[in-house]
């Protein structure tokens, strides 16, 4: 019986490692660090990649003229290359009625179903000029209203690496799949994924990841191994809603706790 159970938990858990913010002007030495750490360990991230970079903080970054060439490598790989919005600029204003209840700025939320399309339309066919396979998607910041949701349906891209829960899941027609925490951290049960800006470390940051990497690298899984994790059973729908709350509880604490 105790070995069951102990077998269920394992099966059952799981890290998927998701980097933000990659775009032709990057940190792209600690990017290279970072490939050749997940070649040596076969992890195979979800590569969340910005069609059309238009975000002034990271234009302060060097280009590289071969960026596409480097996706498609990635691709090859079996990396999965994730649509990370069409330009990175922030431009709506979220009052806490997005989605997932984030606040801040967006990309997306509150434009009309029309512009957002035109944004997601753009983003495929650049992927499709470089012959790059796409399937999934998440917002900069989090912030996704229903116009983006169905857009995204009508676009055939269904899986949002995004969401509340403990597992991944099926919503609306679309599968999420949860992204919990700022750092890294792996659960003692379920699927997640991460959320890593690797634009803004230094040498200390990528030190306590590779070591993160190493210790913990028999439980971080792919992206193809996550979507056969999607479960929509009664126990883990409670579960999502739990942990949605509880989050967004701990979240307003950490506000008011920031505030002098």
């Amino acid at each position: 019986m105790l070995n069951n159970i102990k077998k269920f938990i394992s099966q059952n858990t799981g890290l998927v490692i998701r980097l933000d913010d990659i775009a032709k002007n990057m940190n792209w030495d600690m990017m290279d660090k970072c490939e050749t750490l997940f070649d040596k360990h076969n992890i195979k991230p979800i590569m969340g990649i910005i069609a059309d970079n238009q975000d002034t903080s990271l234009k302060l970054f060097p280009e590289n003229e071969s960026f596409w060439k480097k996706v498609k490598s990635w691709s090859d790989k079996g990396w999965e290359i994730s649509i990370h919005g069409y330009s990175h600029v922030y431009k709506q204003v979220v009052k806490k009625k997005d989605i997932f209840g984030y606040g801040g700025n967006s990309e997306f939320y509150g434009l009309s179903y029309e512009e957002q399309k035109e944004k997601v339309e753009k983003a495929l066919k650049k992927f499709n000029e470089e012959k790059i396979k796409v399937r999934s998607f998440f917002a900069p910041n989090h912030t996704y209203d229903f116009n983006t949701l169905k857009v995204l349906k009508e676009c055939g891209i269904i899986n949002i690496i995004d969401g509340y829960g403990l597992m991944p899941y099926t919503k609306m027609g679309l599968n999420f799949f949860p992204q919990l925490f700022y750092k890294l951290l792996i659960l003692p049960f379920g699927i997640q994924s991460t959320q890593i800006h690797i634009n803004g470390w230094d040498e200390e940051d990528f030190k306590k990841f590779s070591n993160f990497i190493e210790k913990n690298s028999i439980r971080i899984i792919t992206f193809n191994q996550a979507i056969l994790k999607i479960n929509n059973g009664i126990f883990y729908k409670f579960l999502n809603v739990l942990v949605e709350k509880i989050l967004k509880i701990l979240r307003i604490f950490k506000r008011r706790g920031s505030v002098t």
